[in-house]
């Protein structure tokens, strides 16, 4: 059983009282050729209505959610995550909720989303799932060729993705994204403009662009090299990514994080949590939280998962963290917070890590800031002029948009390597 941990020191870290959850539900119709996650394959005809297998996780996480013990008020945000949540039956959703609610308390105006896949929900189980609170839908497109689709390995087909939107608009669910990826093998940037536009006409309040991410112990990982054909040139991946910011923005979206889009007032406040570096409470077989400082991820297969829930029930909810690891925080603070559009602001990273600190960051993206893919903004959003190396002592450090989101990954690993 491997258990993560990481424990910063207090003066760095956001101990502040967590408001949100996660929760993992691992099963699927069948395992996408890309996806890493930690799932459970239950097949074409299994739902929570007639799974045994999916009825006794829901148990279990009853169970962890119990006996965890509460570290604030009550939640602002719920996040089903998965897998397919769509799988759950709306009484096994319910009983989460319910279970949630009476642990720590689920605000009036909290927003619960719940990832589903097209071709996995009717109008009866949609309708049930908003009767009992779910107001945000993220609905897993991917794309919209037939034959992307099957090169990916996804259940449903494109008509069940038209199906499924005309679903959400007939129960009115308020909030609603698309999630698609670029970099698919076979695919071409007239594909990819053709899945944007249809995306934008469909008209969600919200729209997640991932780039393909070949993880070796995945099937694409086995199938193909990265960089090497039928898979995009990295060329032709940066070419997709500013074809989405230009496409996505000139349609009225809001490019407020390197993967996310939305319409004005419709940013995914759950998923704000993580890039703020907030904490967070997580449930369900391989989920990490974030609590009191430390970052616990649970065990990723079904029966260890099964076998920690036992543990910590027999011990009260009650586990030890070991102690400070306190370089991982500064890292983690710019990993996750040059994701966003708005930056990291000055006065508090010196505030957390000291001038010194803050000044060596700036001395490592000097190059990246004459490039222009990395800038100083006022408070009016609007780029400083900087006087050579001098920081001023407000403002916020932020990666242009579309080229320093770009190449985050290229300007992220030199920090990690100066800063680590």
């Amino acid at each position: 059983m491997v258990l993560n941990y990481l424990i910063p020191d207090a003066k760095n870290i956001n101990l502040g009282i967590p408001s949100s959850a996660y929760l993992h539900i691992p099963f699927c119709r069948r395992r996408c050729f890309y996806c890493d996650f930690p799932v459970s394959v239950v097949g074409d005809r299994k739902t929570g209505k007639n799974s045994g297998t999916i009825e006794q996780y829901v148990e279990v996480l009853c169970q962890e959610i119990e006996v965890t013990p509460v570290h604030g008020n009550s939640l602002k945000t719920v996040f089903f995550g998965g897998g397919t949540p769509s799988l759950l039956s709306v009484q096994q959703l319910k009983q989460i909720l319910t279970q949630l609610d009476a642990g720590f308390g689920i605000a009036t105006d909290a927003e619960i989303s719940m990832e589903m896949d097209p071709g996995t929900f009717d109008s009866q189980q949609l309708q049930g799932y908003r009767s009992v609170g779910v107001n945000r839908i993220s609905l897993g497109v991917q794309a919209f060729q037939p034959e992307l689709l099957e090169v990916c390995g996804r259940s449903h087909s494109v008509s069940d993705i038209f199906a499924a939107v005309e679903l959400v608009r007939k129960v009115g669910v308020p909030e609603f994204s698309l999630d698609l990826i670029s970099g698919l093998p076979h695919q071409t940037l007239e594909q990819w403009q053709e899945s944007l536009e249809t995306a934008v006409a469909i008209a969600p309040t919200h729209i997640s662009i991932y780039d393909l991410q070949v993880e070796a112990v995945t099937a694409f990982g086995r199938q193909y090299q990265p960089g090497a054909k039928p898979l995009p040139t990295d060329e032709m991946a940066a070419e997709m990514y500013r074809l989405a910011q230009q496409v996505l923005t000139s349609a009225g979206y809001e490019h407020y994080e390197i993967s996310n889009y939305a319409k004005p007032g419709h940013q995914c406040r759950h998923n704000r949590v993580y890039w703020e570096n907030r904490p967070y409470y997580a449930f369900g077989m391989g989920a990490a939280s974030h609590l009191q400082g430390c970052r616990f991820t649970r065990p990723r297969k079904t029966r260890e998962y099964y076998e920690w829930v036992q543990q910590i029930v027999k011990a009260g909810g009650v586990w030890d963290c070991p102690q400070t690891l306190t370089s991982e925080v500064l890292l983690e603070t710019l990993m996750l917070g040059l994701r966003l559009a708005e930056g990291l602001s000055l006065s508090t990273l010196a505030e957390q890590f000291g001038k010194q600190t803050l000044q060596q960051i700036w001395t490592c993206l000097q190059s990246y800031y004459q490039q222009g893919w990395v800038e100083i903004v006022g408070e009016s959003g609007k780029a400083i002029a900087l006087d050579a190396q001098k920081l001023p002592p407000k403002g916020r450090l932020r990666l242009t948009d579309p080229e320093g989101f770009l190449f985050s990954n290229v300007i992220l690993a030199d920090l990690f390597s100066e800063l680590g």
